[in-house]
């Protein structure tokens, strides 16, 4: 594509001379990937900036750099105000406006986004539909799977992915969307059919300054769906009307808003719900009728997913039927209360409950079903919202019956310090700090007696940890599922 096509997205008109003759091979943000005749568009990062790399990209062959801020180059250069709302134009531009062409699902909240993604790709796959999915596990192409280094990539990312789909066939995207892709522009560009707002609790602190901010970027998801109202093209929002922030959500956004919740009021519910260990039953209450739901997932928050994706599914036309044989035959999540069974007399459940709410969550359902003591593995991330560390120890000492508080990732901050914020003030004394996480794994394990449950909580489906800037090899499931091993030997 020349460059002037790509410059047509501007609302104004560029000094760039004979840009039809330039032909642009590629747009780039990373100068790493740069080649002969790329665009190379200057991004403002946290702990790199762009403009620092012109050189190099004009080396690997970049003939037009875009920027915010006047530079030295000699191939043409563009200024602009906010080189991130010109990567997502551009780039949408240059894939072919990909996200017009293929049914988009974004799904946000605090908690729950995975589970909910993943109970659609089931549904979509039982109705026939070939998924796309993106998010914090891994994105995923039909059953090809990739890896992925942010919940939401950057718009560059995401056009030129989505446009990939799209021509290997892909009937429906479905994408996790974090606040902080909303907040930085990362999905700037996406169309999206269909918005899911699956609740807010604490996190995210450290980037947002109040709780009041991380809502205004979960509701922008919302806004963005549009004004108008095309019957050839319709819009929804899927809002958990027992959330107590749903009605920000729900005044955010002009297209139609479906509910869900366990409320009287809740457009789709569930009633008649049965907990068990084994799973849960709920009769599910639809405008378009009723139907019985068996599920081996676990919980009240589970049941909170289910409707959600339910919901999604009733306004994408699949049918109740289909609803019913999906949420049967799905097993369960990776990392999101997921067993390790190695044949022991005691339960050990992995989980990637990592703010109070959904460590909470998760016990209370642990509570409901144990029939001896609970024990919880968990600690904090370095470099991220602090006031929460003391919140996640309180919840700890209270719905288990020994907490043993470790490391998570720490990244460059001290473990130490992040033990430190958990347990100051901590009045209860039924925990231990152990800073080694898999030291603490094999304590809980050794702990352990007949009908006891652990919680491992915290990194989740997460096969690393991070200390200081490097990741090490490291997973919950597995040592655990070695501790359990060395605990039988012996």
């Amino acid at each position: 594509m020349n460059l002037k096509e790509i410059l047509s997205v501007l609302p104004y008109t560029t000094e760039i001379p004979n840009a039809d003759t330039i032909e642009i091979s590629s747009i780039e943000m990373d100068s790493r990937k740069v080649k002969s005749n790329s665009l190379f568009v200057c991004i403002q990062g946290f702990t790199v900036d762009g403009h620092d790399y012109i050189d190099e990209a004009i080396k690997k062959g970049a003939v037009v750099i875009v920027a915010e801020k006047k530079v030295k180059s000699n191939v043409p250069t563009l200024i602009v105000s906010d080189t991130i709302r010109f990567l997502a134009m551009a780039s949408a531009k240059f894939y072919g406006f990909p996200t017009n062409k293929i049914p988009m699902i974004g799904v946000t909240g605090t908690n729950g986004k995975t589970t909910v993604t993943y109970l659609l790709e089931e549904l979509f796959n039982h109705h026939h539909k070939k998924t796309g999915i993106i998010g914090t596990i891994q994105m995923k192409i039909g059953s090809d799977v990739f890896p992925i280094n942010n919940t939401t990539p950057d718009s560059l990312f995401l056009q030129k992915t989505i446009r990939q789909m799209n021509s290997e066939g892909v009937d429906q995207v479905i994408m996790e969307v974090s606040s902080h892709a909303l907040d930085l522009g990362r999905v700037y560009g996406c169309d999206f059919d269909i918005a899911v707002f699956t609740n807010l609790s604490q996190d995210h602190l450290d980037y947002h300054d109040s709780m009041d901010e991380y809502l205004r970027a979960k509701s922008l998801l919302f806004a963005q769906l549009g004004n108008s109202y095309d019957n050839t093209n319709r819009k929804y929002a899927i809002v958990n009307i027992d959330d107590p922030s749903s009605n920000i959500i729900r005044r955010s956004t002009a297209q139609p808003v479906m509910t869900y919740g366990l409320n009287v009021n809740a457009d789709v519910r569930a009633e008649n719900i049965i907990l068990e260990a084994s799973g849960t039953r709920f009769t599910l209450v639809t405008p378009i009728g009723d139907i019985e739901i068996r599920s081996r997932l676990i919980g009240k928050f589970n049941i909170y997913n289910m409707l959600a994706a339910s919901s999604a599914a009733l306004v994408s036309n699949i049918p109740l039927k289909i609803i019913q044989q999906s949420l049967a035959s799905i097993e369960g999540v990776s990392g999101r209360f997921e067993p390790v069974d190695c044949n022991q007399n005691f339960s050990v459940i992995v989980d990637y409950a990592h703010t109070p709410d959904s460590l909470k969550n998760v016990l209370q359902t642990i509570k409901d079903i144990a029939r001896n003591d609970i024990y919880v593995v968990v600690g904090c991330g370095g470099d991220r919202d602090r006031t929460k560390r003391p919140q996640m120890a309180s919840i700890a000492v209270k719905y288990a019956n020994r907490a043993i508080f470790t490391s998570d990732n720490p990244r460059t901050e001290d473990p130490q310090v992040i033990l430190n914020d958990m347990t100051n003030g901590l009045t209860h004394n039924n925990y231990e700090v152990i800073q080694d996480r898999k030291k603490a794994i094999s304590y809980a394990v050794n702990l352990a007696k007949e009908n006891d449950i652990i919680l491992i909580a915290g990194k989740g489906h997460e096969t690393y940890q991070q200390i200081g800037l490097t990741k090490y090899d490291f997973d919950d499931r597995e040592v655990a599922s070695n501790a359990i091993l060395a605990k039988e030997k012996r």
